[in-house]
């Protein structure tokens, strides 16, 4: 009798609970997420920040999208054609599809994101420099038309990672591409939340009940993106122990990006899953900014690089070695275009032949302005290596700590080191992004090209040569000259290639790889720990 009325006590407050909450339809299923940055930038055109690429997804949809075979997929497209001769395409919208505010999406509007995002991304580049034409033939039908043939263009707009092809109104589109855009209005899964956006706490996303999903199957980006959760909320912790604790006491669902100093003490956990998505995993970077002093002077740039030992790097920022391996090559181990160019000077890393290097390079004192994401345990511990690395070569080095969503808005400035302008940061790619020689990252265009902006026609050469080769071992032989070029200008330093775990609770579903698509994840709790969630309270 005394456990029946332990029981009922139990129960009441819960019963109490249940009506307003259901009745003001709180109760519904809410995933909570503490994601590897702050969400500070809402454009994914303008950066290539994962977490702006990663809020992309929710909000916009694109025009195909790569299925888990790496295949392109129809996604707003309904039908296309393709001429014999490769140069004209006619792409012809589905039916039902609406931007957030409730407009048709256009042919229009389509043609002004496609315009938009060419002069962002280092793919979209390549392929409108053989653009004749892009036209809305009517409401639903666009109209793009080469002047040399090729075969890749469904591949292009399934690009997966960022930059990401997102389909925007006409009226948000046609805003200058060096800008960040901050409307938010998109015609995916999920609507942005703005005026509940509190940055440094958290941002929200609402399901879009008049999302019109593809019937086929979910596979990968590709097929029908029914949004499962009713709500996704992003959380910020102050520090890695805070976002760990939360994932233990089951206040958040999923934690992307967890320090592995803190996995031993998640793993074991009850209802608590510690696992790696992605097989491929990420490529680290140093890279340099080629407009300011020291790293304008090539010999200089290639004199740190000289310094950087990938398995200082890889010890220091995951420790494990389970969890990372060296990877001598710009192209991914394990992918097609990785080779050996210049691996042997990649891995001749050595203090002492790069303080003589610099010396002979006539390092004149300035000071190395490093940003740093103190956020980010991986790429603040590559900092710390480098900071460390580059004074016992004789340079001097300026730390400036920051969040990483301040430093993806720094690392614009391509002004002086007085008006906020920086020498080298830290970042790490997903493998997909930078499997190839098309890819932002290896850009030798200093208008156009990736921040760092270094200048090389000879690299932008193979480049272009390496989109127009017709075989697999055309590719492969450009791609080592593109490499080989890349570390003859020091456009950056390679620091190993990783593999980050995440964690999430037992209860989630819809875990995807190699990147994690929100649309498709929900938590399966039972209805009295939602609703004891709703009014912050735990129940375990």
């Amino acid at each position: 009798m005394k456990m029946l009325k332990f029981e009922k006590n139990r129960l009441l407050p819960l019963a109490a609970l249940a009506l307003p909450l259901l009745l003001a339809g709180c109760a519904g299923n809410v995933l909570r997420v503490a994601p590897h940055a702050e969400l500070k930038v809402v454009d994914p055109v303008w950066t290539t920040a994962y977490i702006t690429r990663n809020h992309g997804y929710l909000v916009y949809d694109t025009l195909f999208a790569m299925d888990e075979n790496f295949e392109p997929k129809p996604q707003m497209v309904d039908t296309w054609t393709m001429s014999a001769d490769k140069k004209v395409w006619t792409f012809r919208l589905r039916d039902g599809l609406k931007w957030h505010d409730g407009k048709d999406v256009t042919a229009a509007d389509c043609v002004a994101s496609l315009q938009r995002w060419s002069k962002r991304d280092g793919v979209g580049q390549q392929m409108f420099s053989d653009v004749e034409s892009l036209t809305a033939l009517d409401a639903r039908t666009i109209s793009l038309k080469l002047r040399v043939p090729n075969g890749n263009v469904l591949e292009t707009l399934a690009k997966m990672s960022s930059n990401v092809p997102f389909m925007m109104p006409e009226r948000v589109a046609q805003a200058d591409p060096s800008q960040p855009i901050q409307d938010t209005t998109g015609s995916g899964p999920f609507i942005f939340k703005k005026e509940d956006w509190v940055p440094g706490k958290k941002a929200v996303y609402i399901k879009n009940r008049n999302y019109v999903a593809r019937v086929e199957p979910l596979s990968m980006a590709a097929g029908g993106k029914v949004p499962q959760a009713d709500m996704i909320e992003w959380r910020y912790f102050p520090d890695q122990a805070s976002m760990a604790q939360a994932l233990i006491d089951g206040t958040v669902d999923y934690v992307e990006s967890p320090s592995n100093k803190l996995v031993p003490t998640l793993e074991g956990k009850k209802d608590v899953v510690v696992a790696s998505t992605d097989p491929l995993g990420n490529i680290g970077m140093a890279r340099f900014n080629t407009l300011l002093p020291p790293f304008d002077n090539v010999e200089v740039r290639r004199a740190a690089a000289m310094a950087m030992q990938q398995e200082d790097y890889m010890s220091a920022a995951l420790g494990d070695p389970k969890y990372w391996r060296t990877c001598y090559s710009v192209f991914p181990c394990g992918t097609a275009y990785s080779n050996n160019a210049a691996s042997d000077v990649m891995k001749s890393t050595s203090l002492d032949a790069a303080r003589k290097a610099l010396q002979a390079a006539k390092y004149d004192g300035t000071p190395v302005v490093i940003l740093n994401p103190v956020d980010s345990p991986v790429i603040s511990a590559f900092t710390k290596v480098t900071a460390e690395k580059l004074r016992l070569i004789g340079m001097k080095v300026d730390v400036q700590d920051m969040d990483w969503a301040t430093l993806t808005q720094r690392r614009a400035n391509r002004g002086s080191a007085k008006d906020g302008g920086w020498s080298m940061f830290h970042t790490w790619w997903l493998a997909g992004d930078v499997m190839d020689p098309g890819f932002i990252a290896f850009s030798g265009d200093r208008e156009n090209g990736w921040f760092g902006w270094p200048q090389d026609a000879e690299l932008e050469k193979y480049r272009l040569a390496f989109k127009q080769a017709a075989t697999l071992d055309e590719k492969k032989v450009l791609a080592a000259k593109v490499q080989q070029r890349l570390i003859e200008i020091g456009a950056f330093g390679i620091l190993g290639q990783f593999f980050e775990p995440v964690a999430f609770s037992s209860h989630v579903t819809g875990i995807t790889s190699p990147i994690q698509f929100y649309w498709n994840m929900s938590v399966e709790l039972p209805w009295w720990k939602r609703m004891l969630r709703q009014v912050g309270k735990s129940w375990m």
